[in-house]
């Protein structure tokens, strides 16, 4: 998990009024319900651990806003002041179809610190800013990825165009240029970040007026625009594919920003579709919560003063209760209220781009309540719960196949074509599952047959003794839907078809085939058809449906399985079995 690192001058500067070295644990306990943990606490620092789905608290500036509202009870503030500036951004239409989404802004007069130590803490804090922001909502920086640059060194307005592969600039890190291709394929960054941009002709670039690049998104920033000590005004662009993202992002870089006294200034962006817009938004995100949908999750009614008080902890704000009065007569989904419903309007900061759904919203009210306040719930009824038949079955086949001296095992439904089929001599009879993007050629498919995973697992343990009795009781995937089997191997030496055959019989006796009315026959199997030895496999049916398969499996076979022993087996199609096989104790 990404941590964040606080030491106890930043603690004091971003106004966290709190003790945390003499009383960590009541602290701890708070930051737990809003998504963080302390993972080290001593004299010089204090490390907090935030679970990924809470990209607002990846910076100590975001933390310590949130938790100013939870910890010290301060009123929630879930907009971002924003002035209207004067500088414009042109977006090339070309960028349609290379990194559509766009956003910047300007924050000027941050206070980075009056030591040279602080200094240097702060230019690392925004670069792992950045960095958590490129992997918690950025996802390795391709559905959004951002840049901050020291706006005293550009000359806007700023346009974004695309160029070519052999187009050149100074990257950052580095003295000299480097075209677009070099960065690709010698800049570490853009060897990390290449595949990014794999396939295309045209790349992102952002320039000033000097037509000097601030940035090539989402792989490197130019290198004059590097932020350093003496920096204080700040200008920063967002790209990538996914708005949302994007523009949590943006905000989220303006809010730790602004918390340093920065003031955050608008640009005028002119899109690649022709469309005007001022960016950032820094005012809140209206959000409806049906109030029947807050009372039959935490299970029971909360005044207006109570959801009041438990959003403006968690960062929001709570605007009103009212009557539903246009919606559907009856509530069919969780996240509509119908009408004559109450539903509560709420506000909360726009760069919380997890919260997707109502029942986030109800998330965030117990959390700011406390679930330990929530009171209890018993259940009014008593339901004594009985195992399933199929569960039943099961049991019964374990007991048997351990009785008789199999040890279970469990493998991986993933497989590869040549052991489902091509070594074991069958055919799919259904559509194959495959992997679209197997990491190696080991695990292709979802498997058909459970033997060929036990004769894995018979090779891997061929230096052991023999006698190797093994079986699972396993799925298989046919036609894209799960289905269960039952497979034994026996490495064994003097068995051969006799004791498939033996097993058989008492497997299929024990689940209750003993039955005088069920007639049971077992049909020789034609030569290379399977992995039997010729005149040493069968088909096993009941009722004249074919429930399974038993024999001696060839030398051949096992000889592509690297097995060099004697091998009897079988396997059984568990839901036939449980419909051809009445239950004996019924």
């Amino acid at each position: 998990m990404p941590t964040v690192t606080f030491n106890h001058e930043l603690i004091r500067r971003l106004q966290l009024n709190v003790n945390v070295v003499h009383d960590p644990e009541e602290w701890s306990e708070k930051l737990e319900l809003i998504g963080c943990s302390i993972s080290k606490c001593n004299d010089e620092i204090v490390e907090i651990e935030v679970f990924p789905d809470r990209p607002d608290l990846l910076s100590a500036e975001t933390m310590a806003f949130a938790a100013r509202t939870f910890l010290h009870e301060q009123e929630a503030s879930p907009e971002l002041k924003v002035t209207k500036g004067d500088i414009t951004m042109t977006v090339d239409e070309s960028l349609e179809k290379v990194r559509p989404v766009i956003f910047g802004a300007i924050v000027r007069g941050v206070d980075t610190g009056h030591t040279e130590e602080a200094r240097n803490e702060f230019i690392q804090g925004i670069m792992d800013h950045q960095e958590k922001i490129h992997h918690a909502l950025g996802r390795g920086r391709k559905r959004t990825s951002v840049g901050v640059h020291d706006l005293s060194k550009l000359q806007p307005p700023f346009r974004v165009v695309t160029v070519d592969s052999g187009y050149s600039f100074t990257p950052l890190a580095m003295n000299d240029e480097m075209s677009i291709s070099e960065i690709l394929t010698k800049h570490p960054k853009g060897v990390e970040y290449a595949h990014l941009l794999e396939g295309f002709e045209k790349y992102p670039v952002i320039l000033d007026a000097a037509g000097d690049v601030l940035s090539f998104p989402p792989i490197i920033n130019g290198a004059h625009t590097t932020v350093t000590e003496s920096t204080n005004d700040f200008f920063i662009d967002v790209t990538g594919w996914d708005e949302r993202a994007c523009e949590a992002s943006l905000l989220l870089v303006c809010l730790s920003l602004a918390i340093r006294g920065g003031a955050v200034e608008s640009i005028e962006l002119n899109s690649w579709d022709g469309s005007d817009l001022t960016t950032p938004n820094g005012s809140p995100r209206t959000h409806l919560l049906p109030k029947p949908l807050l009372e039959e999750v935490l299970g029971r009614e909360f005044s207006d003063s109570e959801i009041a008080v438990a959003l403006n902890s968690m960062g929001g704000r709570f605007i009103r209760r009212r009557v539903v009065t246009n919606g559907p007569r009856k509530r069919e989904r969780w996240a509509d209220a119908a009408v004559g419903e109450d539903e509560y309007l709420i506000e909360m900061p726009r760069w919380r781009s997890d919260i997707l759904h109502p029942i986030d919203l109800v998330e965030e009210i117990a959390t700011g309540i406390g679930f330990e306040d929530l009171g209890e719930s018993k259940t009014s009824q008593s339901i004594a719960g009985k195992p399933l038949a199929k569960m039943t079955l099961q049991r019964r086949m374990r007991e048997c196949l351990q009785g008789n001296g199999l040890q279970q095992i469990q493998s991986l439904t993933l497989s590869n074509e040549a052991d489902q089929f091509t070594k074991i001599r069958a055919e799919s009879n259904s559509e194959v599952t495959f992997l679209h993007n197997p990491i190696t050629i080991e695990h292709t498919i979802l498997r058909q047959y459970l033997l060929p995973s036990l004769l894995r697992l018979l090779a891997a343990n061929r230096h052991n003794e023999l006698p190797q009795r093994v079986y699972e009781l396993g799925t298989v995937v046919r036609d894209h839907h799960n289905q269960e089997r039952v497979a034994w191997a026996c490495a064994e030496v003097g068995t051969g078809f006799t004791g498939a055959k033996g097993l058989a019989q008492a497997f299929l006796r024990d689940l209750g085939s003993n039955n005088e009315e069920l007639e049971i026959t077992y049909q020789p199997i034609p030569e290379g058809e399977g992995p039997w030895l010729s005149g040493r496999g069968a088909f096993v049916s009941i009722g004249g449906e074919i429930v399974g398969s038993i024999g001696e499996i060839d030398p051949c076979v096992a000889e592509l399985f690297e097995l060099r022993v004697p091998i009897q087996a079988g396997e059984f199609d568990v839901e036939a079995l449980m419909r051809l096989i009445p239950d004996p104790v019924h």
